[in-house]
């Protein structure tokens, strides 16, 4: 249930973003990093139609967290990039080429290699409030720091900033989902009593806003690879250390899981240098070049 869960919500998220970035691309660079963003592109049907999207894809997140491990849900949720490219390439009226799905065949083998090996342990629902405080508040400082850094920098430094910043946020955003769909088992009153529902909302708006931000702030082969790479990389850390999904361990299970994450991030990265992006990438500038933007 918690793979075709997760699987199926990737395929949300991958429409979510294609018609998100669209719209995000065409707005003014004035508006980065504050939530006046989403304001202007919530008045715009197509990036409605992505959060709709989204909600669904996050729907389908919360079951397979569930009833499953932060570490096997959050790895398959990358597999949302294998359907977003040739979403992307129907979008943009082009022809899938071979090196177009060389990346989507190293992530796949990435990730079905980390997911056959690691075989993590059902894990706990009950996180310490220390380590709580250790996970969230070192992502949170990291990703500030990646923020106040890159305000300045150019717009491809930018971009991977604000993406690798908003997939710490999802990342822990995912932890705390887990966290809430426990509470939500024991009743409502739990989790409305909860902190971890406040910062959970917190946080997936900060997270929206930071993705919004990496995606207009200059080339797609810059933002998208860090954002998808960096949020499942957090989520298994986070599983691991603080709900006790632990992997396995020892010379050839550990060499193979790392293994297979590098393969998987190398496969993203490739997966932001396709055509497909970078055509998107060419139309971004032109739009940027002739000024226009969608107010």
């Amino acid at each position: 249930m918690a793979v075709i869960a997760a699987l199926a919500a990737a395929v949300f998220y991958a429409l979510a973003s294609v018609l998100q970035q669209r719209e995000a691309e065409r707005q003014p660079g004035a508006h980065a990093l504050r939530f006046r963003l989403l304001a202007r592109l919530a008045r715009r049907p197509q990036w409605l139609a992505g959060l709709a999207s989204d909600i669904s894809g996050y729907a389908l997140q919360w079951l397979a967290l569930t009833v499953g491990s932060l570490v096997v849900v959050q790895p398959l949720l990358v597999s949302g990039l294998l359907f977003a490219l040739p979403m992307k390439a129907r979008l943009s009226n082009y022809s899938m080429r071979s090196w177009d799905w060389t990346g989507a065949v190293l992530t796949t083998c990435g990730l079905g290699g980390f997911l056959a090996v690691s075989d993590p342990a059902p894990g706990h629902p009950n996180v310490a409030p220390l380590t709580w405080a250790v996970v969230l508040g070192s992502g949170g400082i990291l990703a500030v720091a990646l923020v106040g850094v890159a305000r300045e920098a150019s717009p491809k430094w930018r971009g991977m900033a604000y993406g690798t910043a908003g997939g710490i946020v999802y990342g822990e955003c995912a932890a705390l989902t887990k966290a809430c769909a426990h509470l939500l088992s024991r009743g409502v009153v739990p989790l409305v009593e909860s902190w971890q529902l406040y910062l959970l909302l917190g946080g997936g708006a900060a997270g929206m806003v930071l993705a919004m931000s990496a995606f207009q702030a200059g080339p797609l082969d810059a933002s998208l690879p860090p954002l998808s790479a960096t949020d499942p990389v957090v989520s298994v850390l986070i599983g691991a250390v603080g709900f006790g999904e632990a992997l396995r361990v020892g010379p050839v299970f550990t060499t193979v899981e790392a293994l297979s994450l590098a393969l998987m991030v190398t496969g993203i990265f490739l997966l932001g240098h396709t055509d497909a992006v970078k055509l998107a990438q060419r139309e971004h500038f032109q739009l940027v070049g002739q000024g226009q933007a969608v107010p």
